[in-house]
């Protein structure tokens, strides 16, 4: 495994060459996107902000690929967050975006998603969140365009595209928000569903997200359970370091920590 680590005055960016073979980690301002290789192509998992395009093209450099060899964007979610990049990609690299229907809307329009929480407070009461929102914002978390046009999967599908990942269903981050299972791999990658960095807190380990940016807490809690059953051994995160102690591991500390 080969990490790269870029200045600090590029928020903290880290590439990691094969997480799991085949499956590399962009990690830009707190944030992780995916490229999924394979003989077919290579999938983006995840789009974090607009500044990360300038990184996933040097990523795809770093694999010996281009950007003609991206095949599809698959979103686990529509948060501005995770959607950063990908109208530029749409536009540019003529490319599918891949997301269960239930995110169309929040695609369009990613500020406005559920939350239970206020996030006024969230800086407040967990102060060091404050560096991690202040790159966040640097790295476009405020500019995010929407998109149209999305292509949707269904629960359970294994989607046609390179690493032919399985979807796995998991509301309650977002309405729509799925998980994709790499069985080959076993590994699980979990988008915001359970992470190991939460940005509104600060805070590591296992873990939903706060309800600054969660819809439904409680949902979002028991449909742990759907990513529990993958078995996988390494989990692959929307926020935080990879998990490589067993998903089932994983959910057990996250149902520990439950909400903040």
């Amino acid at each position: 495994m080969t990490t790269e680590t870029h200045s600090p005055t590029e928020a903290a960016t880290r590439f990691t060459r094969n997480v799991v073979p085949g499956i590399h980690r962009l990690q830009h301002a707190y944030v992780n996107c995916y490229l999924v290789a394979d003989d077919d192509g290579v999938t983006v998992v995840d789009t974090a902000f607009p500044a990360t395009w300038k990184f996933v093209l040097r990523a795809l450099a770093a694999i010996g690929r281009e950007p003609s060899d991206v095949r599809a964007i698959v979103l686990t979610h529509a948060h501005f967050d995770h959607l950063g990049f990908a109208a530029r990609a749409q536009a540019e690299w003529s490319v599918p975006v891949l997301a269960h229907p239930l995110e169309t809307y929040l695609a369009g329009h990613p500020y406005r998603y559920a939350h239970e929480r206020s996030r006024l407070l969230y800086p407040v009461r967990y102060p060091a969140a404050i560096p991690v929102l202040g790159r966040m914002a640097a790295a476009g978390a405020l500019n995010v365009r929407g998109i149209s046009g999305l292509e949707h999967f269904q629960p359970g599908d294994v989607l046609p595209v390179p690493g032919g990942p399985r979807v796995v269903f998991t509301p309650g981050h977002t309405f729509g928000h799925s998980a994709l299972h790499f069985p080959a791999h076993e590994a699980v990658l979990t988008g915001d569903a359970l992470v190991t960095f939460d940005p509104y807190t600060g805070r590591a380990g296992p873990q939903i997200v706060s309800g600054a940016a969660t819809a439904d807490s409680g949902q979002a809690l028991l449909t742990l359970s759907a990513l529990e059953a993958t078995g996988a051994t390494t989990v692959l995160p929307g926020h935080g370091q990879p998990w490589r102690n067993g998903i089932r591991e994983a959910v057990r500390q996250a149902r520990a920590a439950g909400p903040s």
